[in-house]
């Protein structure tokens, strides 16, 4: 279960200008050795990332906590990793 203060520390994974599949892969890569309940921040400008990511959230049991726009059509999302 992640931690809901501000307080704990965020992993980030930066995807912004990679293309479908390349920032689900790149999110992957980079969690898979992360233990259960890290929090992660995804960003991705790719258009398909949302639905990429929420698809690949129902699969691994990963919870998106939120979603927020940001500039130059980048979205971050906060992620609590199964």
């Amino acid at each position: 279960m992640c931690a809901l203060t501000d307080k704990s520390e965020v992993y980030q994974i930066d995807a912004v200008g990679l293309v479908c599949p390349l920032p689900i892969l790149r999110f992957k890569k980079r969690t898979r050795d992360l233990p259960s309940g890290t929090q992660v921040d995804f960003l991705a400008d790719d258009p398909t990332g949302r639905q990429d990511l929420q698809s690949l959230c129902e699969i691994t049991g990963h919870r998106i906590e939120w979603m927020r726009e940001e500039e130059a059509g980048v979205t971050r999302y906060r992620i609590c990793l199964a």
